[in-house]
């Protein structure tokens, strides 16, 4: 039967490029899943889009020089470029200017408002003493009050799971520029956590098959549940759609709850963009949808936490009651799928403190798939990974050039030079119907790996068989064959048989690797579009919404998309047989081997240092 399968990417923010930190975390794990999905027959729906509001942009453009919108907009279609070309197959990657997605955030904010899960204080708000402007919580760092660990931040303590506040931390400095921040009093709109905190906590104790250092850490927040602030003293955002509030330019929506609000709000832009602007219900309002959210660990708080409380404040499943509104109820989350962090070093990526390999360097050097080779095999699944050089090296040369790449030139090299086409085979032999059948059983085992996010677990099966089809050629030594024409039809069964696990092979491997997929399969003498890629379009800010408040996106901006036509492509999930006749051309090499020296200098934009 087919599954309704919603595929939520964390957003990235629109304040530099993306680096392969980012990506190792929420963009490659993402789309081996959704590209999975897909090919086992879900119906995939695949969101994201850059996050534009917050702080950290305000300080970038200033940094800049620039105004913020001018910034959001340069690398809003840089992120865009980089994403699609590691071949991201993102549904729709939008952004959170949109006009559509404020009037989204408004909705959410005024179910919640209405059904009395949003609540007025006066609470303490951090102020930098130079610029007077408002320091977001994770822009103050201090010594958590809680458990003593330095470094953590004023919105929570990743030592001890704990939430704080910016005015609990002892000696609070700002990340901006070290100075020590001024607390003063301020009015502000806080989400009721506490009053939701038996719905949240009945939904996260009936989570099973989350990865355990998440379900860990989601539950430990229930312990010390307390109202969190949900706007700003700042003036870029979405404006609070409370009367008295609506107009005052200087009050904003907190960055984290427009932002997880994103994921419905692009649905719901795709949807119209697709000419049917009630077919996000598909994946949001059938309880039968699964809903998977990929991050980095840094995001879990706002995913296993803030979001779901808002989903169940606006469906009026917290302690206060209350009504359905616009969206009715809205679906949980069925899993958080998050990664630990790619490190560099020991230190994690950052590019104020050039700590950085940019995506768009790497892809215009070595191309988007032998990335995407280390992140899945290598990269950060369950613990802090480092990445070295020397590791990349080593993988893209010993596993993918020499393993995968050798395995498909040489057969279809020897089938090209002694056939000219798929060889018809004779009776298979012992040797020949072991390899076949492992090839055949490896599907389910990747499958079922794929299916819980395990993907690591799921390419080393796949290059298993790789390993064991490299061994079988290299036992059958067909090269020998070919020289005693009485052995022609054990030569030509070999090689079908060698073809025919190719293309299993290929077929396991093209979730991770679509673009290389694509090559052997046209390789193998095949035509069409095997595995899709994403396509950018530039489109108009004129989707038809009603908005609240000053400082609202411009009608008919236009900004590039992500998406792409994913229905048409030939992958699917079992084996496709190789037809004996089918003409086959010499193969150009698949995987370029790289230098050995890079394992010890890295390339002059990103020097081992």
């Amino acid at each position: 039967m087919t599954q309704s399968v919603l595929v939520s990417v964390a957003w990235p923010y629109a304040n530099g490029p993306r680096h392969i930190g980012h990506v190792a975390g929420f963009g490659v794990p993402s789309d081996v899943f959704a590209r999975y999905q897909r090919m086992i027959g879900n119906q995939v729906l695949m969101i994201s889009g850059t996050d534009e509001h917050g702080t950290p942009l305000l300080v970038q453009a200033d940094k800049e020089n620039v105004t913020v919108k001018e910034l959001a907009d340069r690398y809003n279609r840089q992120i865009v470029e980089d994403l699609a070309g590691l071949g991201l197959s993102y549904d729709l990657f939008t952004r959170t200017t949109t006009r559509n997605h404020y009037a989204v955030v408004q909705e959410l904010f005024k179910g919640l408002y209405e059904n009395g899960y949003m609540i007025k204080e006066t609470t303490m708000g951090a102020v930098s003493p130079s610029t007077g402007r408002t320091l977001p919580d994770r822009y103050i760092e201090g010594t958590c009050p809680l458990c003593g660990a330095e470094g953590a931040r004023g919105d929570q303590c990743d030592n001890c799971g704990n939430q704080l506040d910016p005015a609990d931390l002892i000696n609070p400095v700002s990340k901006v520029n070290g100075e020590t921040p001024e607390f003063v009093e301020t009015e502000h709109f806080l989400l009721d956590l506490p009053s939701l905190a038996e719905a949240l906590g009945a939904w996260l104790r009936d989570r099973e098959d989350w990865r355990p250092n998440v379900l860990k850490f989601s539950l430990n927040l229930l312990e010390d549940l307390r109202p969190r602030a949900m706007t700003r003293d700042i003036d870029w955002g979405v404006p609070v759609p409370v009367e008295g509030w609506e107009d005052n330019n200087a009050k904003k929506l907190y960055v984290w709850f427009d932002a997880v609000i994103g994921y419905l709000s692009s649905s719901i832009e795709w949807a119209w963009r697709s000419g049917n602007p009630d077919a996000w219900k598909q994946w949001w309002q059938d309880p039968a949808a699964e809903g998977y959210y990929f991050m980095g660990k840094d995001n879990i708080t706002f995913h296993s936490q803030i979001w779901p409380a808002e989903l169940l404040g606006y469906a009026g499943r917290g302690a206060k009651g209350g009504q359905l509104h616009k969206y009715g109820e809205i679906n949980l989350p069925t899993e958080v799928v998050s990664s630990e962090f790619l490190t560099m070093s020991g230190s994690k990526f950052s590019s104020s403190k050039g700590v950085v390999i940019y995506v768009k360097d790497f892809l215009a050097e070595f191309g988007p798939d032998p990335l995407r080779y280390f992140i899945a095999v290598a990269g950060p699944e369950n613990t802090d990974t480092d990445f070295t050089w020397d590791e990349f090296v080593r993988r893209v040369n010993n596993e993918l050039a020499n393993g995968w790449g050798n395995l498909v030139n040489r057969t279809v090299s020897m089938a090209h030079k002694n056939f000219g086409e798929v060889p018809t085979p004779g009776e298979l032999s012992d040797a020949d119907t072991a390899i076949l059948d492992l090839a055949a059983r490896t599907f389910d085992i990747v499958g079922e790996n794929l299916a819980l996010s395990k993907f690591k677990n799921g390419i080393t099966a796949a290059m298993h068989v790789v390993g064991e089809a490299n061994a079988y050629i290299a036992d059958q030594e067909p090269w020998k064959l070919a020289k005693d024409e009485s052995q022609r039809e054990r030569l030509a069964t070999v090689l079908w048989t060698a073809l025919q696990v190719v293309s299993d092979c290929n077929t396991l491997l093209t979730p991770y690797l679509p673009h290389i997929a694509q090559q052997v399969h046209e390789t193998l003498g095949r035509e069409g579009v095997w595995a899709a890629r994403p396509e950018i379009h530039e489109v108009s800010d004129d989707m038809p919404v009603e908005l609240v408040g000053v400082g609202l996106p411009e009608e008919g901006a236009t900004y590039p998309v992500i998406t792409g036509d994913y229905t048409q492509q030939q992958a699917v999930w079992e084996r496709v047989d190789v037809i004996p006749g089918t003409p086959l051309s010499k193969p150009a090499p698949l995987i370029q081997k790289l230098d050995p020296e890079l394992a010890e200098t890295g390339p002059e934009w990103a020097p081992v240092q």
